[in-house]
């Protein structure tokens, strides 16, 4: 087995490792110390977490350690049992990582070619369930591996298999594993939504075309009234599919420049919000009657106007940093009506997570805030800048999981511990 130097730093001892055969691990999902998908558990972007520091020292929460050698990119972490997973784009191929929870590499997988056009980088977070690995590519190419060794189970190709068209940026949503089948969005005329086998890669079912490309969001789950439905947005609408048998339920167009259709739709109580850069965020009514559904929309305002940061739902409010039509700042809207609470400035446009009454907000330019989570003010009690180093912007979302804060940028990933300590 050839060895692939790695490089990970505690605190502020260097070292140099390698990675060595598998270590034993057990990758789980759904224990306390786990966010085995994008935006954990339940893909709420919430963390339940307790006993997390409410402010930081000026330089920031301790950094345990510094991974680095995972490769470019914007996916953000996944863990699961006592590992930690993500992507990176490294020597023009697509690499799949597994960490220790140290920082240490246990296994390195490629799957496909790397994006190399506008924006490089990798895009999709891995999906554990149990002992398996899911993930897709910006080309389309999607694998199951085994988590604890990297072993390769199976890969299919959607845009080669449903005969459809990358878009601009790349393929970069997250895949679902709904039961035992893996959610994914090729779009092109043959069919928006597909669910393949979890054990084989096979075609269970595929929707309709809704007549669009893929968009660049992750599928979400929701059920109303008896009728479970799949939701994501394609490159020009929002849409629903049964997850039972793919047929596709209602489509609600959704029209942005340059069909920038990122964030993944956030369901609540007969309700599904979708927000869009320069289109602005909408909530919609679901009816359903028997197997079938339709949408109407409740309010729409421009002022949220989410990029790919990603937003949070709590207590019956909406955050989440705009793109163009507030100019980058940091937004609360009311869920049943759209009213705008704050607009703030914040530490400026980014992504963000949720944890023990906390918002974690995350800057393009590399500077983490600890805001209070309420609709009366956005509140900066604590913030830092993360290393210089990583290429490009710092998109990729923070996690919170087992205590620690996690930040990817580029190569690198950070690890902070942000447990509060009895005085």
């Amino acid at each position: 087995m050839q060895l692939t130097p790695v490089s990970v730093v505690w605190g502020t001892a260097f070292c140099t490792l390698l990675v060595l055969p598998p270590l034993a691990s057990s990758a789980r999902g759904g224990e306390a110390s786990d966010w085995p998908q994008f935006h954990g558990p339940r893909r709420d972007n919430r963390s339940t977490e307790t006993g997390l520091l409410k402010h930081w020292p000026p330089k920031g929460p301790p950094l345990v350690w510094t991974a680095r050698g995972l490769g470019h990119g914007f996916a953000t972490v996944a863990l699961a049992g006592d590992a930690i997973y993500t992507s990176g784009d490294r020597d023009h191929k697509t690499v799949i990582s597994a960490l220790d929870r140290d920082g240490r590499v246990r296994w390195q997988v490629e799957n496909g070619e790397a994006w190399e056009a506008s924006q490089p980088g990798s895009r999709g977070t891995p999906t554990i369930d149990g002992d398996r690995l899911y993930h897709e590519n910006a080309h389309g190419s999607v694998v199951c591996l085994d988590a604890k060794t990297g072993k390769r189970h199976w890969g299919v190709n959607l845009l080669e298999e449903f005969h459809a068209k990358n878009i601009n940026w790349g393929l970069a949503e997250s895949v679902l594993i709904d039961g035992d089948r893996v959610i994914c969005c090729p779009g092109g005329p043959e069919a928006a939504m597909v669910a393949l086998d979890e054990h084989t890669g096979r075609t269970v079912w595929k929707s309709a075309s809704a007549g669009d490309l893929a968009g660049y969001a992750s599928p979400s789950l929701g059920e109303y009234q008896g009728l479970r439905m799949l939701f994501t947005l394609t490159s020009r609408a929002a849409i629903a599919v049964n997850p039972d048998n793919g047929d596709l339920l209602w489509r609600f167009e959704q029209v942005t420049p340059f069909d920038e259709n990122i964030g993944m739709p956030i369901y609540h109580d007969g309700h599904v919000l979708v927000s869009t850069r320069t289109t602005g965020t909408v909530l919609l009514k679901l009816h359903v009657e028997g197997k079938t559904a339709s949408v109407s929309e409740v309010w729409r305002s421009k002022v949220l106007d989410n990029h790919h940061g990603g937003l949070v739902l709590l207590d019956g409010y909406v955050y989440g940093s705009s793109h163009v039509n507030s100019q980058g700042k940091w937004i609360c809207v009311e869920w049943n009506t759209g009213k705008v609470m704050y607009v703030e400035r914040g530490v400026g446009k980014g992504s963000l997570t949720y944890a023990d009454g906390m918002l974690y907000t995350l800057s393009e330019n590399r500077t983490l805030g600890l805001v209070r989570a309420t609709p009366t003010g956005h509140e900066v009690v604590s913030q830092f800048k993360i290393p210089a180093g990583g290429e490009g912007p710092s998109w990729a979302h923070p996690v919170v999981c087992g205590g620690r804060l996690y930040i990817r940028h580029s190569d690198f990933l950070y690890a902070y511990d942000i447990r509060e300590r009895e005085r």
